[in-house]
Formats: C-alpha cells, structure tokens, sequence
C-alpha cells in the first residue's frame, strides 16, 4: 500500500475533527478543502484495492453502498436539526444526484470513452435493467407525490409514503440480487487485453481488509468535510444571489466525488460496464436507501417530507430517462452519446441557477 493512501485518510479525519472544534477558521477551512480532494482520491484507491480482491460488481457495490449509507445519515441528521426548513431536502437531494449521476457521470463517462477508445461496449442485460429499476424508483419517489390527490401539495400521506419505501427498499434488493447472485455475468465488463487490473495478482485478504477500513474512514472524511464546507457554500450561494436549491446540488457533486473518479478512470482504461454499474448503482442506493429512511424519521418523529418535483424538474428528469433509455440500446457507445448528456446535465446546472 503506497504511504499517502495510508496518511491521506486519516490526516482528512483529523482535520474533520479540528473544524468541527475550532470553526469558522479560514486557514482551517481552506485545509478542509485540500483534505477533501486528497480523501476522494484515497477513497477511489481503496475502492480499487476491495474490487479486485472481491471481484465484480462487488467491489462497485461496495463504494457506492458505502457512500449512499454516510449520505442517508447526513440527510437524516439535517432533517432532524433543521425541522420544517428541511422538508424539500430529501427531495432536492434526490434529485440532484440522479441528474448529477445520470447526466454527469455517465457523460463524462462517456466522452472520455468515446475520445481515447472511439467505441465501447457494455452488456445490455445489465445495463437496461439498472435503468429500469432506476426509472420505477424516481417515477414513485419523485413524480407521483406531484400528481396524488389525497395530501396537500407535494406530499404523499403516511400510508402512500409508507408503500413508496417499502417498494423503494424491495426493488433495490431485488436488483442487487440480481446484480450479485442471480444474473451476475451480466453486470460483468468484458476482459480487455490491455487491461493490467485483470491480469495483476488481487491482493492479500490482510490488504484487502484494510483498504476496506481506510475506505470507510476516507468517506466519512469526504462526506464530513463537505458538511463542514456547506456553510461556506451556502453564504457565497447567498452572497450570488442564486436559489437555495443550488446548495443541495454543491454537496451532493461533493459527496459523489468518489463515485465520479472511479467511474471515469474505469471509462478511461475501456470498462464501460464498471462505470455504469458504480453510476446507476449508486442513483439506485441514493433513492433505494434514502426513502425508506427519511419515510421513517418523518412518520415516527412528525418531520414534514415533500418529495414532489415541480414541473420544470419533471421535463428534465423525463428528458434524461429519455436519452438514456436510447443511449442503453445498441450495447455500444461512442462521444456523441456522452456529448448529448452532458449538455443536458449543463441545462440542469444553468436552470438550477437561473430557474
């Protein structure tokens, strides 16, 4: 294990734990900014290192699980701590890293692709599923509380916010056992040739092991200091003039830096099928683990959860399943696919700041 992937997480924690005692220091902040970028890159490593010891799709089950479950607890803390100011945060969470991941991620994944290797290939089993299910989850969780009728406004009553988490919760396990068990070969990156990772030795279960710690340390480091960074995001948000929505999207590009560097360094030595399974996996735990927990705090403790997206967002959201549904059909992909979705990905940026 290379010496800065052993330091970089820890020292990212220990000045975690230093902002959170002595805030407001610009010096210290500026640090935590520095720390976070080394703690994405130790995270990515990490996540590497457990991959090739476990195999696919476990090792990219494992990052994007490991991050969606730091987020959920975020998410939750905030709503506990923010009360009603918070009710959208979920939905605007939500929303922002399916368009993040799905736009993004996947074009960016796309592009550098397409501009190193011309075409590359993915199975189509796998993919159209994770897309499925991925449509099914934001449909429930995102579009419906816009349409029902037997709450006020965007809001599910309690036994509707009940069935979408539960169904939520039941769809995200069945993909993952079929991602894991069932039909594995299926989320499976054909071997390259010039791939060294597959041809390199998996390393020992001692290493493995403590990748996997240093893992988790790194994405608590990440996710902690974007919460610690937030403040400084919301008063330049503030200070802009721009919506508050755009605060939500800031954390969420933060919390999924991880995520975005694996995807694009698999896309980059020709694994197309690793960067999809890390993107659509983790929009599937992102809204598959979320619901159900935020359902939860919001039906025991009485927190007021809106999760209906307004109509602006709904054009965009159904636009980005559209052009994804066509990118995922011919089991090949190119620039131009990862060109379309990012310029969608920029109108969801812009439109954020300019609504």
């Amino acid at each position: 294990m290379p010496r800065w992937a052993l330091i970089v997480p820890l020292l990212a924690l220990v000045l975690l734990v230093a902002a959170w005692l002595l805030p407001g220091r610009t010096v210290l902040l500026v640090l935590c900014g520095v720390a976070l970028i080394g703690a994405v890159q130790a995270a990515v490593y990490h996540a590497e290192v457990v991959a090739h010891r476990v195999g696919e799709p476990f090792g990219t089950l494992v990052l994007a699980l490991a991050v969606t479950v730091i987020e959920v607890a975020l998410i939750v803390s905030v709503m506990l701590a923010g009360g009603p100011d918070k009710a959208a945060l979920a939905r605007d969470t939500i929303y922002a890293a399916v368009m993040i991941i799905c736009n993004g991620v996947v074009g960016l994944c796309l592009l550098v692709g397409g501009l190193r290797h011309h075409e590359q290939a993915y199975r189509i089993e796998g993919a159209s599923s994770s897309l499925a299910a991925l449509v099914a989850l934001a449909t429930l969780s995102l579009v419906l509380p816009t349409f029902t009728t037997s709450s006020p406004g965007n809001t599910y009553t309690t036994a509707q916010l009940t069935f979408a988490a539960v169904a939520s919760l039941a769809l995200w396990a069945v993909y993952v056992f079929v991602q894991t068990v069932r039909h594995r070969d299926y989320f499976l990156p054909p071997r390259q040739p010039s791939d060294e990772a597959s041809h390199a030795a998996p390393p020992s279960n001692a290493l493995a092991w403590a990748s996997f710690g240093l893992l988790l340390v790194a994405l608590v480091a990440v996710v902690g200091l974007a919460k610690v960074l937030s403040p400084s995001i919301e008063a330049a948000v503030a200070a802009s003039g721009a919506p508050k929505t755009v605060i939500g999207i800031a954390i969420a590009l933060l919390v999924l830096l991880p995520e975005t560097a694996a995807a694009v360094r698999a896309a980059h030595v020709n694994r197309l099928q690793t960067s999809f399974n890390l993107a659509y996996g983790s929009a599937l735990a992102s809204i598959g683990l979320t619901i159900p927990a935020v359902a939860a705090a919001s039906v025991w403790m009485g927190l007021p959860l809106v999760l209906g997206l307004e109509a602006k967002d709904l054009v965009l959201l159904t636009l980005t399943f559209v052009v994804s549904a066509i990118t995922l059909t011919y089991g090949r992909t190119h620039m131009m696919h990862g060109a379309v979705h990012l310029v969608i990905f920029a109108a969801f940026a812009f439109l954020a700041l300019v609504p």
